[in-house]
């Protein structure tokens, strides 16, 4: 965090400076400026590339950097309004508009201004990812023989067999094909299940991601309630009978956004509802390795005990790793496997083969378990961090449950409460949350927000973005009522998977 912190206070210093040099100029050598401003040369490398893509100098190896010449006037800018009548024409006949919707997903994906906490980010910190061991895994992905010529269409053999015996069960290798990141995974899913126009069972609330993904693809999302438990077997039954669906979208374990596991009592009976309305079941397993240290033995993922194919299961490393390590796997059984295939390899071709040897290299060093153990111990301490500081210091949102796994809580709203107006006073006060209307793919019964507990630096900026969402409540809720059924802070549990 440091050093990200000096190469944006290096490039603005820079920037400051440029008037010095005529257009054309040199620059000083990085020797220089790593003298002049006692940072790394990595510090200095990073600030001109910055500087670089700005358009503000050229850098020429073996030269140095040099201030840019200005530029030629700029053209006049086309006309492009002919488009918004091509791109409306073209969905014309379209049963569900396919425009998309991105903002439920780049809110949890944009870092927020200087001085505000992520607590919207939607991946770990840097400080609890990796790092060096996926550098490691990547120099030693790179010298391995065959590591840049082109690898087998499902996947690498041994990648594909890790991921099997992850998932457990009957599961083989070549039930299992290496996809590109989650978000990728689910995107192939949805367009081999469900033809443009029909309706896909959703979990409500859910992530806002996979509805943006139905949306785009044509599909009429339904949603279906979930509760402590996972979503509700009733309910779900009735969806697939109204609706008509083939395809039931859902997060068994630590759900997104409210921390649910599906209990074991459930998981059979959402198996055979789905088989008796002749539909897949899509199983998005993406936080199984954020799981927290007082979380007790993980239930098998539903794949593992789907015998007839009702299960196609992605499972992915992102999460565990890193932002940029998009390695997945979507696993199933029957024709549908083929289908699954046939569409990744319209799209994407392969995943690159040396992030898929990175990610073999990665998961077979002595460095994984010890990642695994030490993101384990902290994500409880970030959790119960900061869910002590709501329990003492805003005691008025209601936080019906404690997840032992995932990285964000979910907190209903007073009655009355505007969640927009408290996410704008939240941000002035200078930390970033998610409002929770994106979840819902319809009308919500509640205000709502996440908090991510992960996507900050530590603790301290967990107790100090409470203080700061303290402040923005005074602002924003003065008069809400508070939720029916509100828990008093000493009766919050943990819901522990033992």
């Amino acid at each position: 965090m440091q050093e990200r912190s000096s190469v944006g206070e290096l490039a603005e210093q820079l920037r400051r400076e440029l008037d010095r040099y005529s257009p054309g100029g040199k620059l000083p050598s990085s020797r220089a400026l790593v003298e002049r401003y006692r940072v790394s040369p990595v510090t200095v490398s990073r600030a001109l590339g910055q500087l670089a893509a700005e358009g503000l100098v050229v850098t020429r190896p073996g030269a140095g950097a040099f201030r840019a010449r200005p530029g030629s006037p700029q053209t006049p800018a086309g006309d492009t309004s002919w488009q918004e009548v091509a791109l409306s024409a073209d969905g014309a006949a379209d049963l569900v508009p396919r425009t998309v919707d991105a903002s439920g997903v780049t809110v949890s994906l944009a870092a927020p201004p200087p001085g505000v906490l992520e607590f919207n980010g939607g991946y770990p910190h840097p400080s609890l990812q990796p790092e060096r061991a996926m550098a490691a895994a990547l120099a030693r992905a790179g010298r391995r023989p065959g590591a840049w010529g082109r690898p087998p269409l499902e996947g690498l053999p041994e990648l594909r067999e890790w991921f099997a015996r992850g998932i457990g069960g009957a599961v083989t290798a070549a039930e299992v094909l290496v996809a590109a990141g989650g978000q990728a995974a689910l995107a192939t899913a949805l367009r081999a299940l469900a033809p443009p126009g029909a309706p896909v069972l959703v979990e409500s609330p859910t992530y806002p991601g996979m509805l943006a993904l139905a949306r785009a693809a044509g599909l009429r999302p339904v949603p279906v309630p979930v509760d402590a438990d996972g979503v509700r077997p009733g309910l779900l039954a009735d969806a697939f009978r109204a609706s008509g669906a083939r395809v039931f979208v859902c997060q068994p374990l630590f759900q997104n956004p409210t921390g649910a596991v599906l209990a074991p009592g459930r998981r059979a009976e959402v198996l055979r509802i789905a088989r008796a309305a002749g539909a897949f079941v899509v199983e998005d397993d993406f936080v199984r390795r954020l799981v927290h240290a007082d979380a007790g033995p993980l239930p098998r993922p539903l794949a593992a005990d789907d015998p007839d194919g009702v299960v196609v299961h992605v499972g992915s490393l992102t999460k565990a790793t890193s932002p940029s390590f998009r390695v997945s796997a979507l696993a199933a059984r029957g024709p549908v496997l083929e289908r699954l295939r046939a569409i990744q390899v319209v799209d994407s071709f392969f995943v690159p083969r040396p992030l898929q040897e990175a990610a073999l290299e990665l998961v077979g060093s002595p460095a994984w378990p010890r990642h695994l153990r030490a993101l384990s111990a902290e994500l409880k301490t970030r959790r119960d961090t900061m869910t002590a500081g709501l329990a003492l210091h805003l005691p008025e949102l209601a936080l019906p449950h404690i997840p032992s796994g995932g990285y964000h809580l979910w907190l209903r709203l007073p009655d009355g409460a505007d969640e927009t107006a408290l996410t704008a006073a939240a941000l002035r006060a200078g930390v970033a949350l998610t409002p929770g209307r994106p979840y819902f793919s319809a009308e919500p019964p509640a205000a709502h927000l996440r908090l991510s507990f992960a996507a900050v630096a530590g603790t301290g900026e967990i107790t100090e973005g409470v203080r700061r969402l303290r402040a923005a409540c005074d602002e924003v809720l003065q008069g809400a009522a508070p939720p029916p059924g509100r828990e008093g802070a000493g009766q919050w549990r943990v819901h522990t998977l033992g």
